[in-house]
């Protein structure tokens, strides 16, 4: 059992995800990280922080390799593992599309050569690992039980047996053209009366994912960009919210005390996803994220919060987990403190999201309100200090403002002409602001009055239309990004003080596709696209991307998937194939 707590490195995990929660799942086919019954609440596998309750599944073989694939357009994960004596395969899933209180996780082996004996090792601990299971029964093969608020029925393990108070614990054979199912039901409520058919769980998860993910094609990358929207889709709530991250405390820094919690949805991550989407046209996931940004505008107008619960609640005030070990170099952390802060950008973002869907024809008259109050915040509230798209500290960050403008003059775009030319004339406004305060001695973007320093946000100005693309500022900008943030491929977010860049973070994701698009709007096309394709290489067998890439150590930094690194790749790889380039800019600020 102690083999199935220990960790591995990030790029070797995979997720399964039913839009309400997700699982973790490690190569030893070691479930370690699903919070129950949503996103953000206590995890009831808690491994990958050093906490109890796990699910695995894994040869019983001395010696084995591990490898995995997603099967085409969803969150399906197949683990494989060739052993000395053949191949043996699971194929997981969560039954899609999930309901808010009960999570069905589906396992299905396959022997693909031979007779195979597999280990299966179940612990349900609800509370962050502090809840033991408990009425555990077996009936006609059926396992049932408890773990704190919830219950749970096991299907397909009928011999487990179980050692004190510890795991569920069998051994089970396979054989070619026989398939071993195991059917894991959580439920935060009475569960359902019958148990779930596999085949007919199965058949309606193909069904559903087939449904929400659309086929790419004549992208840059169609199956980078195909899995990019199925872990978007993945990480996307019924009501609409996408969580920025399934975990939480996992270090972007060993021991340097910055892990946060990221299970909660981010007004500006969730517009870079819909906006990203919009690139490729009018799916599903942009009205998602129009209808929860609009929503949360029309709750709390100017004082929008910078991100939300799925359920539209605040977020919880950050608090240390003392009884978990964490990921080896974090600290466990839950909640997080976004809720005190102001980010004047969000607006300007929501603009840009509610433009895109407005080209696609998206909009209705609920939405427009919406734009009409973002609008009134901006002029409420463009002159104070703000925490910036990086969370530091308050300062009349360059980023906020010109962002805002962006928005407005997208926005204004799709409104009625005289609409459009007040709000033209707020983003001159805000720009000329800019313009005198944080126009840098060598012509480009400063960070903000009082920082003289290049930041690579400041590529999203022109990138969505603040300014022109052509505009000297622009151009500097992108030249200065290139030059002081770029390294071996990557893109760091801004200069740390006195230190080299890769010591205090690593090479922030986003940045590195934000810096494709921008070159690929200045024409610039063939080191966008090796921007682009650089940055692509920064995960693992599964595909999945995490916020910083340590370039030293190859090694993905903070948690797993971050949304808005997958939502910049999808838009960039279609972006990068249109010879116009991405949102010109046309403001004259």
């Amino acid at each position: 059992m102690a083999e199935l707590l220990s960790p591995h490195v990030l790029r070797e995990y995979a997720l399964l995800a039913d839009g309400e929660r997700g699982v973790i799942i490690g190569p030893r086919g070691d479930c370690c990280w699903m919070c129950l019954p949503r996103w953000d609440s206590p995890a009831v596998f808690s491994s990958l922080l050093g906490g109890n309750g796990v699910y695995a599944v894994s040869p019983d073989h001395p010696r084995f390799v591990w490898g995995g694939r997603y099967e085409q357009g969803s969150l399906i994960w197949r683990s494989r593992w060739v052993t000395t004596d053949g191949i043996v395969e699971c194929r997981e899933a969560l039954a899609f599309p999930g309901d808010p209180h009960t999570a069905v996780l589906l396992r299905r082996i396959r022997a693909l050569d031979g007779p195979a004996k597999m280990r299966i090792a179940l612990e349900v601990r609800a509370g962050f690992g502090t809840a033991p299971m408990s009425e555990l029964r077996c009936r006609d093969g059926v396992w049932t039980g408890r773990s704190g608020p919830h219950r749970f029925r096991w299907t397909g393990a009928g011999e487990a047996t179980r050692r004190g108070d510890g795991p569920l614990q069998a051994v089970v054979e396979v054989v070619p053209g026989r398939d071993h199912d195991l059917v894991l039901e959580l439920c935060d409520q009475e569960l359902p009366t019958d148990p779930a058919r596999p085949n007919d769980a199965w058949r309606d998860t193909e069904s559903a994912w087939a449904a929400a993910v659309p086929t790419i094609s004549g992208s840059l990358a169609d199956a980078d960009a195909q899995t990019a929207y199925a872990v978007l889709r993945g990480l996307t709530s019924s009501g609409g919210g996408m969580v920025a991250a399934a975990t939480m405390s996992l270090p972007e820094r060993a021991e340097q005390g910055r892990n946060y919690d990221y299970r909660y949805c981010w007004i500006r991550d969730q517009c870079y996803a819909g906006q990203a989407v919009a690139a490729a046209g009018a799916h599903p996931l942009v009205d998602d994220a129009v209808r929860f940004v609009s929503e949360r505008v029309l709750t709390d107008g100017p004082g929008l919060k910078p991100a939300y619960c799925i359920t539209g609640d605040l977020v919880p005030e950050e608090q240390d987990l003392d009884h978990l070990p964490g990921y080896p170099g974090g600290t466990v952390k839950t909640g997080n403190w976004v809720t005190d802060q102001f980010q004047l950008d969000a607006f300007g973002e929501a603009l840009l999201l509610l433009a895109a869907a407005g080209r696609l024809d998206r909009l209705d008259t609920g939405h427009w309100r919406a734009v009409q109050t973002l609008v009134e915040s901006i002029e409420k509230r463009w002159r104070e200090p703000d925490a910036g798209i990086w969370e530091i500290d308050d300062r009349r960050w360059a980023h906020s403002r010109l962002t805002c403008a962006a928005g407005l003059r997208r926005i204004s775009e799709v409104a009625p002409a005289r609409q459009g030319a007040q709000w033209q004339r707020l983003a001159d406004l805000l720009v000329a602001d800019t313009n005198s305060d944080c126009l840098h001695p060598d012509g480009r973007w400063q960070r903000a009055p009082d920082d003289p320093g290049i930041d690579a946000a400041l590529l999203i100005p022109s990138i969505r239309g603040a300014i022109p693309a052509t505009d000297p500022r622009s151009i500097a900008t992108t030249a200065a990004v290139r030059t002081d943030l770029g390294r071996h491929g990557f893109v760091y977010r801004f200069q740390p003080g006195e230190q080299p860049l890769g010591e205090s973070e690593g090479a922030f994701l986003l940045c590195g596709f934000l810096m494709a698009l921008a070159d690929h709007q200045q024409g610039n096309n063939l080191a966008a696209v090796r921007w682009f394709e650089r940055n692509r290489t920064a995960c693992g067998p599964p595909g999945l991307f995490t916020e910083e890439f340590d370039i030293g150590q190859r090694q993905l930094r903070g948690n797993l998937p971050q949304a808005f690194v997958h939502a910049l790749l999808f838009e960039a790889a279609h972006r990068l194939t249109d010879g116009s380039g991405p949102c010109v800019g046309t403001g004259t600020g």
